[in-house]
C-alpha cells in the first residue's frame, strides 16, 4: 500500500502564495500517477492537478492553471503543489492521491481513478 501525507497548509491572503507538500510512502514503485484534489465544505472533491509520476506529464484544471504548478522530487518521494496568486475560492481542504496502473490522460481528473488518498491539508485564503 501507498501512504500519502499532506503538509503545507494554512491561512494565506489573497494574492499570496503557498506550497504544500505529499509525502509519498510504501510500495510506490508500481506507481504511475499523483494528484491533488481539494474539496470545499458543502462541494464534491474536484481535481486540481496530476503529475505522471513514473514519467514527465502534467495536467492542471482549468481554474488553477497558470497558477499552480505540480511537481515531485527526484527520489519521488514528495509531491509538491506550488500555489501562487491565490483566490478565495481555493479555500478548501487539498488531498493527494495515487493511482497505480496506467490510465488515459482524460481519466485523470476522476477521483474514482486513484487508489490511496491521504488525510487532507487545509488551504485558508482570506480576502
Amino acid at each position: 500500500q501507498v501512504q500519502l501525507v499532506e503538509s503545507g497548509g494554512g491561512l494565506v491572503q489573497a494574492g499570496g502564495s503557498l506550497r504544500l507538500s505529499c509525502g509519498v510512502s510504501g510500495r510506490t514503485f508500481s506507481t504511475y500517477m499523483l494528484a491533488w484534489f481539494r474539496q470545499a465544505p458543502g462541494k464534491e472533491r474536484e481535481f486540481v492537478a496530476a503529475v505522471v509520476w513514473s514519467g514527465s506529464g502534467t495536467y492542471y484544471a482549468d481554474s488553477v492553471k497558470g497558477r499552480f504548478t505540480i511537481s515531485g522530487n527526484n527520489a519521488k518521494t514528495t509531491m509538491y503543489l506550488q500555489m501562487n496568486s491565490l483566490k478565495p475560492e481555493d479555500t478548501a481542504v487539498y488531498y493527494c492521491a495515487a493511482k497505480r496502473d496506467w490510465v488515459p490522460p482524460s481519466l485523470a481528473s476522476t477521483v474514482r481513478t486513484y487508489d490511496n488518498w491521504g488525510q487532507g491539508t487545509q488551504v485558508t485564503v482570506s480576502s
